[in-house]
């Protein structure tokens, strides 16, 4: 358990000591992309309106960045249903209650959209949609959000929660929000929150995500003072009935921030130390696709091929065409 101290202290190497890092040689920049569309499909194509960005989203595509009015990115998502790219941006520390939290709204073509579609958030972190309604999660609450109004329609305070970081959500509804700093993981269902499932077999969770009757689950590893580890962390998946632990990779590997299905049985993940996106196959080996400066945070990715990548100390994000690399 951290008290609040170490937590501080994470929150400013986390952010500081990565790009000291990197200036000093650590860490390679990020490779060239191609600039062509990774998917081709336009929900606006035969919309008379199409013309409008602040209805309808441009096509994803690979090989853009943009640092237009993101500041501090923890998190970046695509809505398939929408086709709008979204961002929580943290804008100060990891852990302030200064009100400048919020979310910001892209095309598919990285274009901004809206800056600030939500506002009046504090340090929003992971996002994920469900029947019309984008989750977050923001210090220690877990905040519901219209796509189609942008408008804040659900919040749900979790007493002590520590830390709440990524969001994953069930079929039916239910959302799950990882603690890593608390070692825990909670549900949330029709307003009310509980604990899930909690202890060091968790491997301090960050990434989570729901997949059939699992929720697959990116451990960071114990964290030191520093937050590095000497044991980095591993992914698994809890089921949702027994909550019985099944290790998807043997060994501890990553850091592990993000965490998504690649849409070939497998999935990928970011290592937010050491700025790498990888692919974990379903028999669980891991291997690099690429290496970037040190906080590449909690990514979204869109198939067949397409990576959303918060540079969470360069205050950018990014889309990659992962089509050469990919298994």
């Amino acid at each position: 358990m951290f008290t609040t101290t170490p937590i501080r202290l994470f929150q400013t190497l986390a952010i500081c000591s990565p790009l000291m890092f990197y200036a000093c040689g650590g860490g390679e920049a990020p490779p060239a992309e191609s600039s062509a569309p990774a998917a081709a499909h336009d929900p606006a194509a035969h919309d008379p309106a199409a013309h409008d960005p602040a209805a309808h989203a441009a096509p994803l595509a690979g090989g853009w960045t943009t640092s237009e009015g993101i500041a501090t990115p923890e998190s970046v998502y695509y809505d398939a249903a929408s086709g709008f790219v979204f961002s929580s941006q943290i804008d100060g520390m990891p852990d302030g209650r200064d009100g400048n939290g919020r979310i910001v709204k892209l095309g598919g073509d990285g274009h901004v959209v809206a800056a600030d579609w939500v506002t009046g958030l504090n340090a929003p972190k992971g996002l994920r949609s469900h029947d019309g309604t984008l989750w977050t999660a923001d210090l220690d609450e877990v905040v519901g959000i219209d796509i189609g109004s942008g408008k804040v329609t659900s919040r749900v305070k979790i007493d002590g929660a520590q830390f709440l970081n990524d969001v994953a959500v069930g079929a039916d509804g239910t959302v799950y929000v990882s603690d890593m700093m608390a070692n825990r993981i909670y549900s949330v269902r029709d307003g009310k929150a509980s604990v899930f499932a909690e202890g060091e077999q968790l491997e301090w969770p960050n990434g989570l995500l729901v997949d059939g009757n699992r929720l697959i689950v990116g451990g960071w590893g114990k964290p030191k003072a520093d937050f590095s580890t000497d044991v980095p962390g591993r992914l698994f998946a809890l089921d949702l009935q027994t909550k019985q632990k099944t290790l998807i990779t043997p060994k501890p590997f990553a850091n592990i921030d993000g965490l998504e299905l690649d849409g070939r049985g497998g999935y990928i993940v970011t290592d937010y130390l050491k700025g790498k996106v990888m692919q974990v196959s379903a028999t669980g080996e891991a291997r690099d696709l690429r290496t970037f400066k040190p906080g590449t945070a909690d990514l979204g990715f869109a198939p067949p091929a397409v990576a959303l990548i918060p540079h969470m100390n360069e205050n950018r994000v990014a889309s990659y065409d992962l089509s050469d690399v990919l298994k």
